[in-house]
């Protein structure tokens, strides 16, 4: 994207000092908020190698060399904690995660415009581009998306792809803002960035690793293995920072749980497991592992995850709330994924109505009650021309 596309786009400065970096920072924090937007490699590590840190003030562009072996980043993380400069970003975690990582915090105050446009009623997880379509008639050019970063030096036509996105997400923070505060619903997106807010959501616990995995079955010693495996995984991975399927894919990883093997022959046997990996030492390792979760007595062994498979609900039932679902988000001009999913939907459905996001603060003003109420027979869902409304019942 060439620069005269973007209104009021400056050049964007490149920073690759700590000197530098402290006189924009100091610039900044002037400021009431400041967009901000990563540019990372992560194919070959399970840590995300930051490459580049874009950021848009009121009136300038900076672009932040991470690779930069004169840089020190102390500056962007004294910025980033800064209770005076809201931070913007679009679909945040990613770059909050590297920032966690770098500053032990998560940037403060935060807005997600991407979350933000889900309560304004743009849709589910709206694309950035479409965003930028949507609120400002802009576009964005997308060719550099799977750009090599950590290359040097950039080119032109990376830098311009780099300095756009923060740039024009100032426009579309400020829109945002504007019509959330017109609507009443801007305390909406304070609660959503809350669940940002927590550096829990950006740390993967190896103990709860093995729930990602979505295994079925009931054989709890299984599950057992499993659990064991992907702590085992998780670890590794970090320790030697590579991506966890590089180190041993999830279908590989449910085979040696389903096999539990007690030599390195046996695990040699295993899908896409080599005699070189099984005779190693990161098979002893794995090994030491299964013959850990062989011997866990049986008290000590993890539950399905999948026991509230065994008694369904009604599938009428969930298909009515599905549809209660649809017409509230659509009366209220929201996306129906940021109100309830589909577990939310089958726990109402089966009255296990406890510690639901669906059933808290604004979701139940919009959704909880009214799906309470259909599941209680104390309402009915009517036709009223071509909207779906509720009836209630006497």
């Amino acid at each position: 994207m060439s620069r005269h596309q973007i209104p009021d786009f400056p050049p964007p400065a490149i920073i690759t000092d700590t000197d530098a970096l402290t006189t924009l920072c100091q610039r900044l924090a002037r400021e009431s908020f400041v967009t901000v937007d990563t540019e990372f490699m992560r194919e070959r590590t399970y840590y995300p190698e930051l490459c580049l840190v874009q950021l848009a003030g009121e009136t300038e562009v900076a672009i932040v060399d991470a690779t930069a072996t004169s840089l020190d980043l102390a500056p962007l993380g004294e910025l980033l904690a800064d209770p005076g400069v809201v931070k913007v970003f679009h679909a945040a975690r990613q770059d909050v995660e590297i920032f966690v990582q770098k500053f032990g915090a998560v940037p403060a105050p935060l807005f997600d415009t991407q979350v933000a446009a889900m309560v304004a009623g743009f849709g589910d997880q709206v694309g950035y581009d479409s965003l930028v379509s949507g609120l400002t008639g802009g576009s964005i050019d997308k060719a550099h998306r799977f750009s090599d970063w950590s290359a040097r030096p950039l080119s032109l036509a990376q830098l311009d792809y780099a300095a756009a996105d923060v740039t024009w997400l100032r426009i579309v923070y400020r829109k945002l803002r504007a019509r959330l505060e017109e609507e009443g619903r801007l305390a909406w997106v304070g609660e959503e960035m809350a669940i940002l807010a927590n550096p829990n959501t950006y740390r993967t616990d190896p103990e709860t690793a093995w729930e990602r995995l979505k295994v079925r079955g009931n054989n709890r010693r299984f599950l057992a293995l499993v659990r064991a495996l992907a702590a085992w995984r998780e670890q590794e991975a970090q320790r030697i920072n590579i991506p966890r399927q590089r180190l041993l894919k999830d279908e590989t990883l449910t085979e040696i749980a389903a096999i539990a093997p007690d030599s390195a022959e046996a695990l040699s046997r295993a899908r896409g497991i080599t005699r070189g990996f099984a005779e190693g030492r990161t098979g002893a390792s794995l090994l030491e592992v299964v013959a850990a979760a062989r011997a866990v007595p049986d008290a000590g062994l993890p539950a399905s995850p999948h026991q509230r498979d065994a008694v369904k609900p009604s599938a009428a039932l969930v298909q009515l709330l599905k549809v209660l679902l649809a017409a509230r988000c659509e009366e209220h001009a929201v996306a129906p994924k940021l109100i309830a999913s589909s577990d939310d939907i089958e726990r109402i459905a089966s009255d296990d109505t406890s510690d639901i996001p669906a059933l808290k603060g604004w979701r139940r003003v919009v959704f909880g009650d009214d799906a309470i109420a259909l599941r209680e027979g104390r309402v009915a869902l009517g036709v009223d021309g071509r909207r779906i409304r509720l009836i209630p019942v006497a």
